[in-house]
């Protein structure tokens, strides 16, 4: 186990260089069906998405342990007994303390706090990293005074730390959790960014883009990257039916030059389908 775990992570040198947080290992692919194995800084996220390494549990924590010295290994089961996907997955500390999951990583230049222990997802979602950098760079890339940019659906605010750290004069987000929202806000602080006004909505992403249409804001660039489903305040957010329409209401406070990157990790979307609804809905609103 020691040699496809060292092999594992000899595999995402490249990346070491970019970061501190990214995955280790990612099931079968490297030798270990149904598992996952997450690295946060100096912590570590080990998560069954099936049972075939479940026997070898305390086999895998003593080998990540002894490997990687971690201050930190916290377990996480997202499949029941049953073989149901759970969302609230239980979860234990395998090695280190309450007090040692909480960190901070690194990004490019970015940091950002992290919690193994908060939610299924630790504060930062890391097959998005590549997305994040890129938005960076380019705010980096932009000409004109005072581009702005639009987080919609924006957890703990990472998209748009990149943002400001590339020179966006205002990263605006948008989420329907006051709690997540203050996450993001710690994040702020942590990259030494001020808070400036506007650049934190609490409500559902439509009503903030129906609200800057009416006031005439425009974006330089747009993150769209919804939950499956979502409720705020009696609405029902399905990405089934409310994300292609969403889409072009957002396209109409998008400047002509700028970028739109929307996302989503609904299984049921086909790439090739989901791409061309997306440029198609952009399209109903910028003809060329």
């Amino acid at each position: 186990m020691l040699s496809l775990l060292q092999s594992a992570f000899e595999k995402r040198s490249a990346l070491f260089e970019v970061t501190d947080a990214y995955r280790i290992v990612n099931g079968a692919a490297d030798g270990f069906p149904g598992l996952t194995l997450d690295r946060f800084g100096d912590r570590f996220q080990v998560q069954f998405f099936g049972p075939e390494m479940l026997s070898r549990r305390r086999e895998l924590v003593d080998a990540v342990s002894r490997l990687f010295k971690p201050v930190c290994v916290v377990v996480k089961e997202r499949l029941s007994r049953s073989g149901k996907s759970l969302e609230n997955a239980p979860m234990e500390i395998a090695f280190g303390s309450r007090e040692d999951a909480v960190g901070v990583v690194r990004e490019g230049r970015a940091r950002f706090h992290v919690d193994l222990l908060d939610t299924v997802n630790p504060g930062l979602f890391l097959d998005m990293r590549h997305v994040r950098l890129e938005v960076e760079e380019r705010f980096r890339a932009m000409d004109g005074e005072g581009p702005r940019f639009l987080n919609l659906f924006s957890y703990t605010c990472s998209f748009s730390v990149h943002a400001r750290l590339g020179g966006a004069a205002v990263a605006t987000n948008a989420d329907i959790s006051g709690k997540i929202l203050d996450k993001g806000r710690e994040n702020y602080a942590l990259n030494g960014l001020d808070l400036r006004p506007g650049e934190f909505f609490r409500g559902n992403a439509l009503e903030y883009v129906r609200w800057a249409c009416k006031k005439g804001l425009r974006f330089d660039g747009i993150v769209l990257d919804p939950p499956s489903f979502a409720r705020f305040k009696g609405f029902n957010f399905n990405v089934r039916e409310h994300l292609m329409p969403l889409v072009a209401e957002c396209a109409q406070i998008l400047n002509p030059h700028g970028f739109f990157m929307v996302s989503s990790n609904y299984s049921e979307f086909a790439l090739d389908a989901f791409s061309r609804d997306v440029l198609d809905a952009v399209k109903s609103v910028h003809k060329n």
